[in-house]
């Protein structure tokens, strides 16, 4: 007579059923966001609070580089989890054994910080959150990197600002001190508002209408010093002003139109300035009809191979495809003698991206 098989039934650790499953992704992005600040941060003690979850143990530490954990649940011996780390932190590997043991956390194959476990927990286990942990302290660290790479980015616009504008400019000014004191006075404000808006600091993005503000002041004082050897010509639809733009992105191409395209000219030029809305973006053209350049010397200066003082093309380029895309990149018209178009394509909206 032959006997049914028994159903076959599988082992499950605590923090991995499928009930629980919903719950535990919550719980691990919770991790994560929690994480953002890294082991040092002011959230490590939730951080800890989740693991301890996860694992369904009696008590988790972390402990950044200092050496001490952060703790949640039951405390173990303090000096077995001391010796622990310490032994964790020279050896970098994994020490001690349930019901207590302490796992390296190497974010990009360095040493950052300890996991302790004080509980039965499996060994696998360990390893998945301690895995979990790096990961997320790994995003971290990089999220960090970009947003110090676009602030290193922006110091080098602001660095970008001509000493020999400004003095040129405070020159004319103080010439009309006694000559036309209210146009000295106007110009002086204007001086001002250029300097607050190109130094002082701001929030990654900008409206369109605050940037032409912008390039509208420090026009107005390139023409107090060039004089009628500078026209300016500026025209923008309405409706587009209140597009959102990365900060910086259009001053420093009107900045290289009067400095790269009309200063070194024998005669007077003009700059033009353009914004409209072309379907569902908006286009900026930043024109002048100076010497121009070859096209190939154009390409490697959008590349970031051109002259030190030519870094605001890429600068520029770079942001706006970072942001938006490679379909959004700037577009530079050129020829020796025949002046420079630079173009700026961006989204009318673009989720994510508010001044």
């Amino acid at each position: 007579m032959s006997v049914p098989a028994q159903p076959q039934t599988r082992s499950w650790t605590p923090w991995a059923t499928r009930a629980d499953a919903a719950a535990v992704l919550g719980t691990a992005r919770q991790i994560a966001d929690d994480l953002s600040d890294g082991l040092a941060g002011t959230k490590v003690r939730s951080v800890v609070r989740g693991v301890r979850k996860l694992l369904d143990v009696d008590g988790v530490g972390l402990a950044d580089l200092s050496g001490h954990p952060v703790w949640s649940g039951k405390l173990a011996p303090a000096d077995r989890v001391a010796a622990l780390v310490q032994e964790v932190m020279h050896s970098e590997t994994r020490a001690g054994r349930p019901p207590l043991q302490a796992v390296p956390l190497h974010v990009h194959d360095e040493l950052a910080g300890v996991l302790i476990v004080h509980g039965a927990a499996r060994a696998a286990a360990v390893r998945e959150v301690a895995e979990w942990i790096v990961a997320a302290l790994e995003r971290a660290r990089l999220e960090a990197s970009a947003e110090y790479a676009a602030q290193a980015e922006l110091r080098a616009l602001r660095a970008e600002i001509s000493p020999h504008f400004v003095y040129n400019a405070l020159t004319v000014i103080a010439s009309l001190v006694h000559s036309d004191p209210d146009r000295s006075r106007e110009l002086m404000l204007d001086f001002a508002d250029y300097n607050r808006y190109s130094l002082a600091s701001h929030g990654e993005f900008t409206t369109l209408a605050d940037e032409f503000h912008a390039i509208e002041t420090y026009l107005a004082l390139q023409r107090a010093v060039l004089g009628d050897r500078l026209r300016v010509q500026i025209r923008v639809a309405p409706e587009v002003l209140a597009v959102t733009i990365p900060y910086l992105v259009l001053q420093p191409l009107v900045e290289n139109a009067v400095r790269h395209g009309i200063e070194p000219r024998a005669g007077d030029g003009v700059v033009q300035v353009r914004g409209e809305a072309e379907g569902n973006d908006c286009v900026i053209s930043v024109e002048d009809d100076g010497v121009g350049m070859d096209p190939a010397v154009a390409e490697a200066v959008l590349a970031g191979h051109g002259s030190a003082g030519s870094i605001g093309l890429a600068n520029v380029d770079r942001r706006l495809r970072n942001v938006y895309g490679a379909w959004y990149g700037l577009v530079v018209e050129t020829a020796p003698e025949a002046g420079t178009r630079v173009v700026v394509r961006v989204p009318v909206f673009q989720p994510g991206v508010t001044p």
